[in-house]
């Protein structure tokens, strides 16, 4: 077994459980791509067993604070048994359900998603890439399924020195299927779509907006960036009489088109604008049109901190300009997904948006992603989506 010695005082991180460890802690050792090391304090104490990455930025990702614990296949087994427990304690409105959440699972670079009777999985990370056989097996074994698609297109696998990889691990088939949400059905993609096909993270969302706009009786929906029209499909089911839908992706709108119709709405109800979603904003200030509730749900403006200030600026434009279409009494549904932006952070913007505005309105609720989608006391980098319920106050309020 080889051994990784970090700097004195660079254990600290470890010692409070935190998964991960920099290039720069490190004093001395190395090993393959992936493979498993003994990390130890500058003084020879040990502190965990980690996958070794040589080109990554995070040099270490730990897999076990355990001394005694062997990293084999037994344990990724007992590891991938425990996320699928938690799952079955959830209780989760739909057939579309994250079983494996990375760190948050102990699997630091595996993300697995279920759509009905297929799991769709993603190895971001050298360790889980060089497991990739053995989670395979156990994937299938644990859930009983005979279909397993993998997404691992995201660009961090580029950092671990890793190339693109898609296409069928086990079983083969259709690749569009159709999952169950609540009370509706909801297409999908699972070799073009977003990430592994669909963003099961905001499932709860969608579903509090159809309540949030059937209780308000909001008439005049605005959703932004919205995808293949999850939070289109939330309105029109929440019984909004117009409901306009923008991106700039053609073919995710002709899949929110297909969206509304699986789900029996009129289509003269929605209106799909293939378009940038800044530009739009500003024009219908322009034209003078009002809506009485909004939803910006924008892609990953800031990946890491480094992107912050220039994201912060974009978050703030795109903020600023909803509340100002919103009608007095108006709700607006914004979110980021962005890691580099704190939940902390994200409200400072979306106040000075108010600010720049001129409009007076009040936070009532702070939202996060799925509970099948956990974030640990040990590692707070898993709460990468946040999102506020804005109520902008009538005139004079």
């Amino acid at each position: 077994m080889k051994t990784i010695r970090l700097k004195d005082g660079k254990e600290r991180a470890l010692l409070r459980g935190h998964p991960w460890v920099f290039d720069g802690a490190i004093q001395r050792g190395g090993a393959d791509s992936g493979e498993t090391v003994r990390v130890e304090a500058a003084d020879g104490r040990f502190l965990a067993w980690a996958a070794f990455s040589p080109t990554s930025r995070i040099r270490l990702r730990v897999w076990s604070f355990d001394a005694a614990e062997r990293i084999d296949a037994a344990f990724f087994a007992r590891r991938i048994g425990l996320a699928l427990q938690y799952r079955a304690l959830l209780g989760v409105a739909s057939d579309g359900v994250r079983l494996i959440h990375g760190e948050s699972d102990g699997l630091p670079g595996l993300i697995v998603d279920r759509y009905g009777d297929t799991l769709v999985a993603q190895f971001t990370a050298c360790g889980v890439e060089r497991w990739k056989g053995v989670i395979v097996d156990t994937l299938l074994a644990a859930t009983g399924l005979a279909r397993l698609y993998e997404r691992s297109d995201a660009s961090v696998r580029t950092l671990e020195g890793l190339p693109q990889a898609c296409g069928w691990l086990h079983g083969d088939g259709p690749t569009e299927l159709t999952i169950r949400e609540h009370d509706w059905r909801l297409t999908l993609d699972i070799a073009q779509g977003h990430k592994t096909g669909f963003y099961l993270d905001q499932r709860d969302s969608r579903h509090l907006f159809a309540a949030h706009v059937r209780q308000r009786g909001a008439q005049r929906v605005l959703n932004c960036y919205c995808y293949t029209g999850g939070f289109t499909v939330a309105a029109l089911a929440g019984g909004a009489a117009a409901v306009t839908s923008i991106d700039s992706s053609g073919p995710a709108l002709e899949r929110a088109r297909a969206n509304v119709a699986l789900n029996g709405f009129d289509a003269g109800r929605a209106q799909f604008l293939d378009a940038d979603v800044n530009a739009s904003l500003r024009s219908f200030l322009d034209e003078g049109r009002r809506f009485d509730a909004i939803v910006l749900d924008p892609p990953k403006f800031a990946p890491t901190a480094a992107h912050a200030e220039r994201a912060a600026r974009a978050y703030k434009d795109i903020n600023r300009l909803a509340l100002q279409l919103l009608e007095p009494g108006g709700s607006l549904f914004t979110y980021s997904c962005s890691g580099g932006i704190s939940a902390d952070l994200f409200h400072k913007i979306v106040a000075a948006a108010g600010i720049d505005a001129g409009v007076q309105a009040g936070i009532l609720a702070r939202l996060q992603g799925a509970p099948d989608h956990p974030w640990t006391l040990h590692f707070p980098e898993g709460e990468y989506l946040k999102g506020l319920i804005v109520l902008k106050k009538p005139a004079g309020a």
